[in-house]
């Protein structure tokens, strides 16, 4: 009816090929409103949108929270160099699309647990150079596609136990410039397809609780792959020296201190010792022992492994004692040998002069000697 009154007396063909043409004209006008939609409706305040890539630049911008605007259709969003110190749970509410997200150069301090929830396609975060000093073992839960995080300059001081479970497809990983002093080898072990690990500038104790790791460091270098030095800060021994070329001999105490360790545990029939009872309570017959907690009891101290500086300087030191200890003894031994010839030499010299003064005994003496012999 319509195609009737613009085209009045026009023939059947004409009627339908004009018919063809609205048709197109309709599909095209469609795809070109869906494009349009999808190419960023709308662009935040300030930032920088580009339709082809879908990437929203809102970096440098003095930003004290993330914009509330951002499109839904976002793959990159870039916030980096702001003023960010907190971020709410819903922060990145529907953008499920995003696949590369930067926060770095901020004030980040803590990061809800599901902040990055619905981030369920991204496949890079960059959390450089903020105050974060813990994370929630579920942050990364639900973003099973990541293949970089960059976790350095900040101020975590240990990493929660499953973290970082279920990222498959992890490839880099830098924690670079933290507070570590040693890591889990299970946290880890579910990275089987990560290929570069950055754990340089970190306080490192290179002692039992770094052990595990080291082990797990030699088999990842083994498997081909990249991994940066990891140099000890304790003990001095070892300062400075790449953990991996710490032999392991130098962890035999290790093993030892968990024999004893569990040893001692075995050995303790009844509840622990406190002040008020010196010695354990005998259990009764037939029932078992209980323990009771008690932060009374006196703590085994940590084996610590020899120094060898340590002990010549030991050494040194009960030599020195022991020089002195002789010579005074040499000394005192020859003031008495001394003492006792002086004083036998005085005798001696008071004996001779006693006739000379005219000791009366000596005279009666002479007496009784001569009545003797009339």
């Amino acid at each position: 009816m319509g195609l009737t009154m613009m085209a009045p007396g026009s023939s059947p063909e004409q009627r339908g090929r004009l018919a063809l043409q609205l048709r197109q004209v309709s599909w095209i006008t469609c795809w070109i409103a869906l494009y349009a939609v999808e190419a960023l409706p709308t662009c935040p305040f300030s930032c920088k949108c580009d339709s082809r890539s879908l990437e929203v630049d809102c970096s440098g911008l003095g930003l004290t929270a993330v914009p509330p605007d951002v499109p839904a259709v976002t793959r990159t969003l870039l916030l980096l160099n702001n003023k960010l110190s907190a971020l709410p749970s819903w922060a990145f509410a529907n953008l499920s699309s995003l696949q590369r997200l930067d926060l770095s150069n901020n004030f980040l301090d803590q990061l809800p647990h599901s902040v990055f929830g619905d981030l369920t396609n991204l496949t890079e975060l960059q959390l450089r150079n903020n105050s974060i000093r813990t994370l929630d073992r579920d942050l990364l839960r639900h973003s099973p596609m990541l293949r970089h995080l960059d976790l350095s300059i900040n101020g975590l001081a240990q990493l929660p136990p499953g973290l970082f479970d279920g990222l498959l497809a992890l490839r880099s990983l830098s924690l670079r410039s933290n507070r570590l002093q040693n890591l889990d080898r299970l946290t880890f072990e579910p990275l089987a397809n990560l290929q570069l690990l950055q754990v340089g500038d970190n306080p490192w104790e290179c002692d039992c609780n770094l052990r595990d790791f080291k082990h797990w460091m030699e088999w990842f270098s083994y498997r081909g792959g990249r991994l940066d030095q990891l140099a000890c800060t304790l003990p001095k021994e070892l300062r400075g020296k790449d953990m991996r070329m710490v032999p392991m001999e130098m962890f035999n105490y290790c093993s030892q201190l968990e024999d004893e360790n569990s040893s001692a545990g075995l050995d303790i029939p009844g509840p622990p010792c406190t002040k008020a009872s010196p010695e354990p309570a005998k259990p009764k017959p037939g029932a078992e022992p209980e323990p009771e907690p008690s932060t009374a009891c006196p703590q085994k101290q940590r084996h610590r492994p020899a120094s060898v500086r340590r002990a010549m300087g030991t050494v040194i030191i009960a030599g020195v004692v022991c020089g002195i200890v002789c010579i005074m003894m040499v000394v005192a031994a020859a003031y008495g040998c001394i003492y006792a010839s002086l004083m036998a030499k005085y005798h001696r010299e008071l004996k001779k002069r006693q006739p000379l003064m005219g000791d009366p005994e000596g005279e009666h003496e002479d007496q009784k000697q001569i009545s003797s012999v009339a």
